[in-house]
C-alpha cells in the first residue's frame, strides 16, 4: 500500500562520472516514485531526471548526486555537480535535427518550473539544476 503522498520525503543518490549512471539513476528514481504511489509521474520524472543526470554527467569531470524531493504536492528533482557555472545553454540553431544538446529544452518543456543555483559546500564549488513537477489535477466524470 503507498504511502500517504502528502507526506514530505527527500532522497539522494551519489553517482560516480560515469555514464551508466543515468541508468541507474533512472531506475533508483522509478522505484521511488512506484513505492511512494507516485506512478503516474514516473515517465515524465524519468525523462527529466535522466536529462539532468546525462548533463552532469557530461560536461564535468567530478562526481554527482540526483536528489529527489516530494513536498506532498510537488516532485523537485535535482543534479548536483562539481561545475559552478552555469548549465549549457543551446545557442546555435541546429534544431530537431541535431544528435545533442537539447536537453534542457525538453525540461523546460516537460516540467512546471526549472532552475539552478551555485553551489559550496565544505570547500566544493558546483552547481545544483533542477526542476518540479506539480501534481496532476483530478479530472471529474462530469466534465
Amino acid at each position: 500500500m503507498p504511502e500517504n503522498e502528502s507526506e514530505p520525503w527527500e532522497y539522494s543518490l551519489y553517482i560516480p562520472n560515469d555514464h551508466r549512471a543515468v541508468t541507474v539513476s533512472r531506475r533508483t528514481l522509478r522505484l521511488i516514485l512506484t513505492v511512494h504511489g507516485l506512478i503516474r509521474l514516473v515517465d515524465v520524472a524519468e525523462l527529466l531526471a535522466a536529462e539532468l543526470v546525462t548533463n552532469a554527467v557530461l560536461h564535468t569531470k567530478g562526481p554527482a548526486a540526483l536528489r529527489v524531493c516530494w513536498s506532498g504536492r510537488v516532485l523537485r528533482i535535482g543534479a548536483w555537480d562539481t561545475d559552478p557555472e552555469p548549465p549549457p545553454a543551446r545557442t546555435d540553431a541546429a534544431g530537431v535535427d541535431a544528435e545533442d544538446g537539447r536537453g534542457l529544452a525538453l525540461v523546460r518543456a516537460c516540467s512546471d518550473l526549472w532552475g539552478w543555483q551555485p553551489l559550496s559546500r565544505f570547500g566544493n564549488r558546483g552547481k545544483y539544476v533542477w526542476c518540479e513537477l506539480g501534481q496532476p489535477g483530478v479530472t471529474s466524470l462530469a466534465s
